[in-house]
Protein backbone atom coordinates (compact mmCIF):
# COMPACT_ATOMS: atom_id res chain seq x y z
CA UNK A 1 0.00 0.00 0.00
CA UNK A 2 0.88 3.61 -0.43
CA UNK A 3 1.74 5.82 2.54
CA UNK A 4 -0.24 9.02 2.78
CA UNK A 5 0.50 12.38 4.82
CA UNK A 6 -2.57 14.69 4.85
CA UNK A 7 -3.90 18.27 5.54
CA UNK A 8 -6.74 17.60 7.30
CA UNK A 9 -8.72 20.49 7.98
CA UNK A 10 -11.03 21.70 10.46
CA UNK A 11 -14.63 20.25 10.68
CA UNK A 12 -16.18 22.91 8.20
CA UNK A 13 -14.12 20.77 5.62
CA UNK A 14 -17.19 19.30 4.54
CA UNK A 15 -18.74 22.50 3.36
CA UNK A 16 -15.56 23.40 1.37
CA UNK A 17 -16.90 23.29 -2.34
CA UNK A 18 -13.15 21.83 -3.63
CA UNK A 19 -11.63 19.90 -0.72
CA UNK A 20 -13.89 17.11 -0.34
CA UNK A 21 -13.67 16.06 -4.12
CA UNK A 22 -10.56 16.05 -3.93
CA UNK A 23 -9.68 13.61 -1.25
CA UNK A 24 -12.69 11.43 -2.26
CA UNK A 25 -11.01 11.46 -6.02
CA UNK A 26 -7.39 10.71 -4.18
CA UNK A 27 -8.75 7.65 -2.26
CA UNK A 28 -10.24 6.74 -5.73
CA UNK A 29 -7.40 6.27 -7.25
CA UNK A 30 -6.02 3.78 -4.34
CA UNK A 31 -6.18 0.40 -3.63
CA UNK A 32 -8.62 -0.74 -1.56
CA UNK A 33 -7.16 -0.62 2.21
CA UNK A 34 -7.75 -3.83 4.24
CA UNK A 35 -7.34 -1.50 7.00
CA UNK A 36 -6.26 2.25 7.63
CA UNK A 37 -3.65 3.04 10.44
CA UNK A 38 -4.45 6.85 11.43
CA UNK A 39 -1.88 8.81 13.39
CA UNK A 40 -3.05 12.15 13.75
CA UNK A 41 -1.74 15.53 15.12
CA UNK A 42 -4.54 15.45 17.90
CA UNK A 43 -3.42 12.73 19.97
CA UNK A 44 0.41 12.83 21.62
CA UNK A 45 0.60 10.12 23.93
CA UNK A 46 3.37 8.56 25.72
CA UNK A 47 3.83 5.33 25.67
CA UNK A 48 2.59 5.06 22.16
CA UNK A 49 -1.52 4.06 22.42
CA UNK A 50 -3.49 2.21 20.17
CA UNK A 51 -6.96 3.62 20.20
CA UNK A 52 -10.49 2.85 18.96
CA UNK A 53 -9.33 -0.97 18.98
CA UNK A 54 -13.12 -1.31 18.81
CA UNK A 55 -16.13 0.64 17.19
CA UNK A 56 -16.50 3.31 20.07
CA UNK A 57 -18.19 6.91 19.63
CA UNK A 58 -16.02 9.74 18.62
CA UNK A 59 -13.98 12.09 19.62
CA UNK A 60 -15.55 15.63 18.97
CA UNK A 61 -12.41 17.56 20.19
CA UNK A 62 -13.74 21.04 19.16
CA UNK A 63 -15.33 23.62 20.58
CA UNK A 64 -17.24 26.37 19.44
CA UNK A 65 -18.58 25.31 16.30
CA UNK A 66 -22.69 24.37 14.86
CA UNK A 67 -24.72 21.74 16.60
CA UNK A 68 -24.48 19.76 13.01
CA UNK A 69 -20.51 19.24 13.02
CA UNK A 70 -21.15 17.34 16.30
CA UNK A 71 -23.79 15.03 15.24
CA UNK A 72 -21.48 13.83 12.11
CA UNK A 73 -20.77 9.59 12.83
CA UNK A 74 -18.45 7.30 11.57
CA UNK A 75 -18.85 3.85 12.78
CA UNK A 76 -16.16 2.59 10.97
CA UNK A 77 -15.06 -1.08 12.12
CA UNK A 78 -12.63 -1.93 14.85
CA UNK A 79 -9.22 -3.05 14.30
CA UNK A 80 -8.39 -5.65 16.63
CA UNK A 81 -5.78 -8.18 14.03
CA UNK A 82 -4.44 -4.23 12.57
CA UNK A 83 -4.11 -3.69 16.80
CA UNK A 84 -2.22 -7.12 17.45
CA UNK A 85 0.32 -6.80 14.15
CA UNK A 86 1.35 -3.12 15.65
CA UNK A 87 1.93 -4.76 18.98
CA UNK A 88 4.11 -7.36 17.60
CA UNK A 89 5.85 -4.44 15.72
CA UNK A 90 6.24 -1.91 18.06
CA UNK A 91 6.21 -3.75 21.44
CA UNK A 92 10.03 -4.65 23.02
CA UNK A 93 11.79 -4.49 25.51
CA UNK A 94 11.72 -1.02 27.41
CA UNK A 95 8.92 -0.45 24.38
CA UNK A 96 5.34 -0.65 25.91
CA UNK A 97 2.30 -0.03 24.31
CA UNK A 98 -0.67 1.15 25.90
CA UNK A 99 -4.12 0.75 25.21
CA UNK A 100 -7.13 2.74 24.86
CA UNK A 101 -9.82 0.99 23.41
CA UNK A 102 -12.55 3.41 24.75
CA UNK A 103 -11.25 6.67 22.99
CA UNK A 104 -12.77 7.06 19.62
CA UNK A 105 -11.77 8.71 16.51
CA UNK A 106 -10.67 12.02 16.58
CA UNK A 107 -11.75 14.95 13.80
CA UNK A 108 -8.16 14.68 12.58
CA UNK A 109 -8.75 11.03 12.07
CA UNK A 110 -12.60 10.87 10.68
CA UNK A 111 -12.88 14.59 9.28
CA UNK A 112 -11.08 13.51 6.29
CA UNK A 113 -11.91 9.64 6.37
CA UNK A 114 -15.74 10.73 5.82
CA UNK A 115 -14.56 12.97 2.76
CA UNK A 116 -12.10 9.51 1.38
CA UNK A 117 -14.33 6.42 2.99
CA UNK A 118 -17.77 7.29 3.50
CA UNK A 119 -18.94 3.97 3.56
CA UNK A 120 -17.23 3.69 7.14
CA UNK A 121 -16.73 0.27 6.37
CA UNK A 122 -13.07 -0.04 5.98
CA UNK A 123 -11.36 -1.09 9.94
CA UNK A 124 -9.55 2.06 11.54
CA UNK A 125 -7.19 1.75 14.32
CA UNK A 126 -5.30 5.42 15.39
CA UNK A 127 -2.13 5.61 16.79
CA UNK A 128 -1.13 7.81 19.49
CA UNK A 129 2.15 10.43 18.74
CA UNK A 130 4.52 9.17 21.58
CA UNK A 131 6.72 12.17 20.42
CA UNK A 132 6.82 15.86 18.70
CA UNK A 133 10.68 14.58 17.74
CA UNK A 134 10.95 14.07 14.03
CA UNK A 135 13.86 11.75 14.25
CA UNK A 136 11.90 9.58 16.64
CA UNK A 137 8.75 9.62 14.75
CA UNK A 138 10.55 8.21 11.53
CA UNK A 139 11.92 5.66 13.42
CA UNK A 140 8.28 4.99 14.53
CA UNK A 141 7.45 4.95 11.04
CA UNK A 142 9.82 2.60 9.63
CA UNK A 143 9.20 0.34 12.39
CA UNK A 144 5.20 0.02 11.34
CA UNK A 145 6.27 -0.25 7.42
CA UNK A 146 5.84 -3.55 7.22
CA UNK A 147 1.85 -3.11 7.72
CA UNK A 148 2.01 -1.94 4.40
CA UNK A 149 2.87 -5.73 3.02
CA UNK A 150 -0.67 -6.43 5.00
CA UNK A 151 -2.66 -4.26 3.08
CA UNK A 152 -2.79 -1.20 5.48
CA UNK A 153 -3.09 2.55 4.96
CA UNK A 154 -0.43 3.96 7.49
CA UNK A 155 -1.79 7.62 6.93
CA UNK A 156 -0.18 10.75 8.99
CA UNK A 157 -2.87 13.85 9.49
CA UNK A 158 -2.27 17.17 10.23
CA UNK A 159 -1.94 20.42 8.43
CA UNK A 160 1.09 21.02 5.89
CA UNK A 161 0.92 25.17 7.70
CA UNK A 162 -0.64 25.44 11.17
CA UNK A 163 -0.80 28.71 12.89
CA UNK A 164 -4.13 30.10 13.82
CA UNK A 165 -3.24 33.44 13.48
CA UNK A 166 -4.13 33.05 9.63
CA UNK A 167 -8.18 33.15 10.71
CA UNK A 168 -8.09 36.16 12.35
CA UNK A 169 -6.06 37.95 9.96
CA UNK A 170 -7.67 36.85 6.50
CA UNK A 171 -6.18 36.04 2.86
CA UNK A 172 -3.38 33.63 2.99
CA UNK A 173 -0.32 35.13 4.99
CA UNK A 174 2.97 34.96 3.49
CA UNK A 175 4.53 32.65 5.75
CA UNK A 176 2.16 30.39 4.74
CA UNK A 177 2.93 30.16 1.30
CA UNK A 178 6.67 30.45 1.85
CA UNK A 179 7.02 27.82 3.95
CA UNK A 180 4.71 25.74 1.35
CA UNK A 181 6.81 26.06 -1.42
CA UNK A 182 9.78 25.52 0.47
CA UNK A 183 8.21 21.88 1.95
CA UNK A 184 7.11 21.11 -1.35
CA UNK A 185 10.57 21.56 -3.12
CA UNK A 186 12.00 19.55 0.18
CA UNK A 187 9.33 16.66 -0.21
CA UNK A 188 10.22 16.25 -3.59
CA UNK A 189 14.08 16.77 -3.51
CA UNK A 190 13.89 13.76 -0.20
CA UNK A 191 15.69 16.09 1.54
CA UNK A 192 14.93 14.55 4.91
CA UNK A 193 17.80 16.07 6.58
CA UNK A 194 16.18 19.80 6.00
CA UNK A 195 12.32 18.66 6.66
CA UNK A 196 13.96 16.62 10.13
CA UNK A 197 15.28 20.41 10.94
CA UNK A 198 12.42 22.29 9.52
CA UNK A 199 12.19 24.58 12.57
CA UNK A 200 15.28 26.16 11.54
CA UNK A 201 15.74 25.25 7.50
CA UNK A 202 12.47 26.70 6.58
CA UNK A 203 11.55 30.26 5.88
CA UNK A 204 8.75 31.24 8.38
CA UNK A 205 9.20 27.47 10.01
CA UNK A 206 8.36 28.67 13.32
CA UNK A 207 5.30 30.97 12.10
CA UNK A 208 3.62 28.67 9.70
CA UNK A 209 3.60 25.93 12.57
CA UNK A 210 4.06 27.43 16.40
CA UNK A 211 3.75 24.48 17.72
CA UNK A 212 4.72 21.59 15.62
CA UNK A 213 2.06 18.65 16.30
CA UNK A 214 0.45 19.37 12.90
CA UNK A 215 3.74 18.60 11.09
CA UNK A 216 4.61 15.84 13.14
CA UNK A 217 2.72 12.96 11.33
CA UNK A 218 4.70 13.44 8.44
CA UNK A 219 7.31 12.15 9.77
CA UNK A 220 5.65 9.04 10.80
CA UNK A 221 4.78 9.03 6.59
CA UNK A 222 8.13 10.01 6.12
CA UNK A 223 9.52 6.52 8.11
CA UNK A 224 6.98 4.13 6.35
CA UNK A 225 8.05 5.23 2.78
CA UNK A 226 12.32 5.72 3.79
CA UNK A 227 11.93 1.69 4.93
CA UNK A 228 11.33 0.84 1.62
CA UNK A 229 13.47 3.88 -0.29
CA UNK A 230 10.39 5.69 -1.17
CA UNK A 231 10.57 9.22 0.94
CA UNK A 232 12.56 10.73 -1.78
CA UNK A 233 9.46 9.85 -3.99
CA UNK A 234 6.60 12.50 -2.54
CA UNK A 235 3.75 13.01 -5.43
CA UNK A 236 1.55 16.18 -3.71
CA UNK A 237 -2.23 15.05 -4.14
CA UNK A 238 -3.91 17.84 -2.86
CA UNK A 239 -2.51 21.42 -2.60
CA UNK A 240 -3.85 25.11 -2.19
CA UNK A 241 -4.87 26.74 1.06
CA UNK A 242 -8.05 26.70 2.94
CA UNK A 243 -8.74 30.15 5.31
CA UNK A 244 -4.89 31.05 4.67
CA UNK A 245 -3.37 27.57 5.90
CA UNK A 246 -1.39 25.21 3.50
CA UNK A 247 -3.49 21.94 2.91
CA UNK A 248 -1.15 19.76 0.88
CA UNK A 249 -1.07 16.64 0.66
CA UNK A 250 1.23 13.96 -0.23
CA UNK A 251 1.53 10.27 -1.50
CA UNK A 252 4.39 8.03 -1.46
CA UNK A 253 4.26 5.22 -3.23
Amino acid sequence: MPVLYLSHGAPPLADDPVWPGELAAWSAALPRPAAILMVSAHWEEAPVTLGATRTVPLVHDFWGFPDRYYDVRYDAPGAPALAASVRALLAGPGTPVGDAPERGLDHGAYVPLVEMYPGADIPVLQLSMPTLEPARLMALGRRLAPLRDEGVLVVGSGFFTHNLAALRQGGTPSWSTEFDAWGAQALAAGDLDALLDFETKAPAGRLAHPRTEHFAPLFVTLGAADATGEAGAARTTVEGFWMGLAKRSVQFG
